[in-house]
């Protein structure tokens, strides 16, 4: 593995991998959808919140893509923010504010209309948390995000996906949705990350992949895929 790789386990599974030397190189592929996403948002820079902080990677991203960019990451383990910082601190003047709070607890405290873009990646063994896909955590990601926001959460699920289609049910209201998901992951042969995204959506919001390294739903595929969302 290259000494400028840091890579975060927890739960005895790799959470975060950072290229320290270009933290623009996004190691899980994942990772790299959500960086699509912020791509595809108009330029300049952005006010962010991130429900989940592990080994910043997509604060990072933000940092070297769009410099000034405000942001706030909910991390409720304060021994992980502090190994991490120890191991692989964050750049000078980085903008980014970690709080150590829990997500359901820290968005409440997100002011009406503050993010460009709320991105939920937390997990607690191995899977988010039930209580941050639930209609009551979407609302709360409503009222913070400002007119044109976006919405992105990574989830962990398998077929038949019904985390999924619960979480889809409670942010179909968002606005346009779209879904990444690995091919093998669609097609039920095991469990992976699936990346929804909601809100004003940018057209292509996940780029133009080859078919076969990923599977993207958008419009009426997300009804018919996952039980929701408008075209």
């Amino acid at each position: 593995m290259r000494e400028d790789l840091y890579v975060l386990e927890l739960d005895e599974m790799q959470q975060s991998a950072v290229d320290l030397e270009d933290p623009t190189h996004l190691f899980f592929d994942y990772t790299r959808r959500i960086g699509d996403i912020i791509d595809r948002l108009p330029d300049g820079p952005l006010r962010v919140v991130h429900v989940g902080g592990a080994a910043m990677t997509l604060p990072r991203y933000v940092h070297a893509t769009r410099p000034r960019s405000s942001q706030i990451v909910l991390e409720p383990s304060t021994e992980l923010v502090e190994r991490v910082r120890a191991e692989a601190p964050l750049p000078p003047r980085s903008g980014i504010k970690v709080r150590p709070v829990d997500g359901l607890n820290g968005m409440r405290s997100v002011r009406d209309g503050f993010a460009d873009l709320v991105i939920l990646d937390a997990f607690d063994r191995a899977r988010t948390p039930t209580e941050l896909t639930s209609a009551a955590f979407v609302e709360d990601v409503r009222r913070a995000l400002s007119p044109g926001g976006v919405f992105v959460a990574n989830l962990v699920d398998r077929a038949p996906f019904t985390r999924v289609r619960d979480f889809v049910a409670a942010a179909r209201d968002l606005g346009s949705m779209a879904i990444g998901v690995e091919p093998a992951t669609a097609k039920g042969r095991r469990s992976g990350n699936l990346v929804i995204a909601c809100g004003t959506l940018p057209p292509a919001p996940f780029g133009t992949p080859p078919p076969m390294e990923y599977r993207t739903f958008s419009g009426r595929a997300v009804a018919d895929s996952f039980g929701g969302g408008r075209p």
